[in-house]
């Protein structure tokens, strides 16, 4: 994989989609911030379906606090992890009426203090809500980065960094969000839709996947 084919494959993940985000519904940071906490191991539309429910009621984190651990999980109890991640959020809530005045911190130090927030979670945060240009490196990101030959790593700390590196900065800002999109609709973990891929061309996949006869 060289510069220009790194060029070629951003240009046209843009051109496909120039505004891409997270499909994660969120109006705030701080409603971002749950969202994303709320979302490991737990699909963006599961945590939809409950946040709809709870930000209606309590999208602060005052209003989170004054909710309780036992409302608050009543509302996400469909959510894996629910009773772990309810914690945390009442926990991370409680630190940013503490010591944020109520917002979410816009650096990564303050943000990765919070109960349940990884480095993941806070390059999310940091990206989506603040405009920062980091790269969240989450399965999709991992496996779309090896497979195409992109940036490849045998960690996620590695990919991240190869990422930043290789990634032309004009697409920095969404390149994330291409990335993610691209592995959970196209370059799929066990069959890559290779036959219906923009960057089939670049990517340094061997295997290629041929059309299925009904597509």
């Amino acid at each position: 994989m060289n510069n220009a084919k790194r060029y070629e494959i951003f240009s046209r993940l843009r051109e496909a989609n120039p505004h891409p985000t997270t499909e994660l519904e969120y109006t705030t940071p701080f409603e971002l911030l749950i969202a994303v906490l709320l979302s490991a191991q737990a699909t963006d539309v599961g945590v939809n379906k409950a946040t709809r429910r709870l930000y209606p009621v309590a999208n602060t984190p005052q209003a989170m606090l004054d909710l309780g651990l036992d409302e608050l999980m009543s509302y996400i109890q469909t959510i894996s992890l629910y009773k772990t991640k309810a914690k945390n959020v009442l926990a991370t809530c409680q630190i940013l009426v503490d010591q944020h005045g109520g917002e979410v911190p816009r650096d990564r130090e303050s943000l990765e203090a919070l109960p349940g927030v990884g480095r993941k979670t806070a390059n999310v945060v940091l990206n989506t809500a603040f405009g920062e240009p980091t790269m969240a490196v989450d399965t999709h990101i991992f496996r779309v980065s090896n497979r195409t030959g992109l940036a490849p790593g045998k960690n996620v700390d590695i990919v991240e960094q190869k990422l930043l590196k290789f990634v032309p900065k004009e697409f920095l800002q969404d390149a994330h969000h291409w990335l993610i999109l691209h592995g959970r609709y196209t370059c799929v973990a066990r069959t890559p839709k290779c036959w219906n891929c923009i960057i089939a061309d670049l990517c340094d996949f061997r295997q290629k996947t041929p059309a299925p006869a009904n597509a």
